[in-house]
């Protein structure tokens, strides 16, 4: 796109004649991203300043540069053009959705919200759509699928410019529907400002990333903004939650409501949970079903409920709906089962708040008399309010555990413990930092019929210690030492 096309309106100024017509071959506010013919957006991020990646934008091909009216030492060239605004944070999602031909327009764009359930609820629209033989995209925690590729997914919600460019891509495949994960920070950061939403989803809201937002208010405001701001035409709402209660007397638009309890659009009822999956009877507008999965856990049928309410506005059968959700057997990381032959029960969880970690504690105990095996951490320089919580919630529904490390980062790996254990109300716990000898502690610890929970990490096949990141997969662990014990 030429350069004057992509601003006008956009940039306050006239752009000199002789670049008016200068091909913009790529929009980056990642330096590392820049390239020949690229125009570089130097944001301002919550501890960075794109400022200072100028040169090195320019270094590696970057011929245009947006930044902050304040900056001063800028490159000197005729073969570079810095523009100079009042905000480059303000007007780059306006840059970003004209350069890729406001994609959203093109595709149906699901959000997804909410403490927990984020993650299963893409993976159950996802398989549902599979079975309609429509076509689908997903941009989340585990990964970013796009078509048949998978790209590594860094954050829940990637920063604005990438999120266009993966919409962009699946609408450039013909793809029918993009799922999105929507997290607090990318509401409140505006990385997904522009984006046109045909559906939001609420699943729940629970205390978490108070490091960031403060206070549970201020983390529901944000999660808020996705059903006010963006406008979405449709939106979905778990009234069981009390949030989801209060955002369905202030949404305007469309709105379908699921729950279990409460009276709803969307409900399951004759809900049967075992070990080995879950059975219950599917209420709709459009009718009634039996469906039986093997993903276990009251939780989860809330999952499913809200994978229900989006496909079923979607005119999409309820054989078609039921085949979807059958069909996914387990997500990554979430309460997946592993099995070498032992005589145990080994889950592994992506359980990271104390609200998923009773859920998917409660989720066995409802089902089984079983002792209950639990091995956890918590994640440095992250909400340091949940930790006492999450210990309180373990001493309470496991019968043992092992504390040991998650991502302790640039943290005293010890101090979070000590942060954690602080939370306990009965001395049922150990200590291992070192997650490898704790998840062999564990496992030792089993016996016949009693189950073993891993939980914090899930799907992640890595382990954050200050500045190195080094391979450390809890699925991978347990599958190898449980092999060496029973082949």
């Amino acid at each position: 796109m030429n350069l004057k096309e992509l601003l006008t309106d956009i940039y306050p100024s006239e752009l000199p004649e002789t670049w008016q017509q200068f091909n913009v071959k790529e929009v980056c506010d990642d330096s590392r991203k820049a390239g020949a013919g690229s125009l570089f957006i130097a944001c301002k991020g919550g501890t960075e300043d794109g400022g200072s990646y100028i040169k090195d934008a320019v270094k590696r091909g970057a011929c245009i540069v947006i930044c902050d009216e304040g900056m001063h030492e800028l490159p000197s060239s005729e073969e570079v053009l810095c523009l100079k605004v009042a905000s480059p944070n303000r007007i780059m999602p306006r840059i970003i959705n004209r350069f890729y031909d406001d994609p959203s327009k093109d595709i149906k764009t699901i959000g997804v919200t909410g403490t927990n359930g984020k993650t299963t609820i893409s993976y159950l629209l996802e398989s549902i759509f599979e079975k309609y033989h429509k076509t689908c995209g997903v941009i989340g925690t585990i990964s970013h699928r796009v078509g048949m590729l998978t790209h590594e997914s860094k954050n829940t919600t990637p920063g604005i410019v990438d999120n266009y460019g993966l919409i962009s891509d699946m609408v450039d495949m013909g793809m029918n529907y993009c799922v999105m994960e929507v997290s607090s920070h990318a509401l409140d950061q505006g990385r997904v400002e522009g984006i046109r939403f045909e559906y939001a989803v609420f699943t729940n809201l629970t205390s978490d990333h108070l490091d960031y937002h403060q206070d549970r208010e201020q983390y529901f405001q944000a999660k808020a903004l996705l059903f006010t701001e963006y406008s979405p035409k449709n939106s979905v709402l778990n009234i069981d939650d009390e949030y989801g209660r209060k955002l369905s007397e202030h949404v305007n638009t469309s709105k379908l409501t699921y729950a279990i309890n409460a009276q709803a659009d969307i409900m399951a009822q004759e809900i049967e949970l075992t070990l080995s999956g879950s059975n219950f009877r599917l209420v709709t507008p459009q009718g009634q079903i039996n469906l039986k999965t093997s993903m276990v856990g009251q939780h989860n049928i809330y999952n499913m409920l809200a994978a229900v309410s989006v496909t079923i506005q979607e005119n999409i059968p309820l054989g078609n709906i039921k085949e979807g959700i059958e069909a996914l057997s387990c997500v990554p990381g979430r309460l997946e089962r592993i099995d070498c032959g032992q005589k145990f029960i080994v889950f592994v969880d992506y359980a990271h708040t104390e609200d998923a970690l009773k859920n998917v504690l409660t989720s066995i105990k409802n089902v089984s008399t079983e002792k209950i095996f639990l091995l956890f951490g918590c994640g440095g320089s992250r909400d340091k309010t949940k930790r006492p919580k999450m210990g309180k919630v373990a001493s309470e529904y496991a019968d043992h555990v092992i504390l040991t490390n998650d991502n302790p980062r640039q943290e005293d790996p010890q101090a979070i413990i000590d942060n954690i254990a602080a939370g306990f109300e009965k001395r049922n716990f150990e200590i291992f930092p070192d997650r490898e000898q704790a998840i062999k502690r564990i496992l030792q610890l089993a016996s016949k019929g009693n189950i073993v929970l891993i939980a914090g990490k899930g799907h992640e096949d890595y382990q954050i210690l200050r500045n190195e990141t080094i391979p450390f997969d809890d699925r991978a662990m347990v599958r190898s030492m449980l092999s060496e014990s029973y082949g």
